[in-house]
């Protein structure tokens, strides 16, 4: 499990399974201070999903207030960015990531604001 006083976290791995009639799937992994850790979650889509397995790493409580994906130029072959907003004990962080899956901009984005977690 990660410790509140880590600020380094990087996404290492992350596979998706979803579909219709498929129940969504993430298993995702992170590197924190040298380390890599691992978990797989259901959610009621990719994202959610993905968002589970990461809330399973941390020892942190915390919840998604906003989340935005907005294409960076248009086409289907674009870059997505991504801005989350997550709440711990009452303060606000943001996040923000972009990447041509916006899966993994959206894990990233959350990465980064529990990251910044103190």
């Amino acid at each position: 499990k990660i410790q509140p006083e880590e600020k380094n976290i990087k996404l290492e791995l992350l596979q998706v399974v979803c579909g219709k009639s498929t129940i969504p799937m993430a298993t995702v992994s992170i590197r924190t201070n040298g380390e890599i850790l691992s978990a797989t979650a259901s959610g009621n889509g990719p994202i959610d999903a993905s968002f589970s397995a990461v809330k399973q790493l941390i020892k942190r409580k915390v919840r998604l207030e906003e989340f935005l994906i907005q294409a960076i130029t248009q086409g289907s072959d674009d870059i997505g960015k991504v801005h989350v907003q997550i709440e711990n004990r009452g303060k606000l962080y943001y996040g923000f990531s972009a990447n041509t899956d916006i899966v993994t901009a959206a894990v990233e984005a959350f990465l980064d604001a529990v990251s910044k977690i103190k």
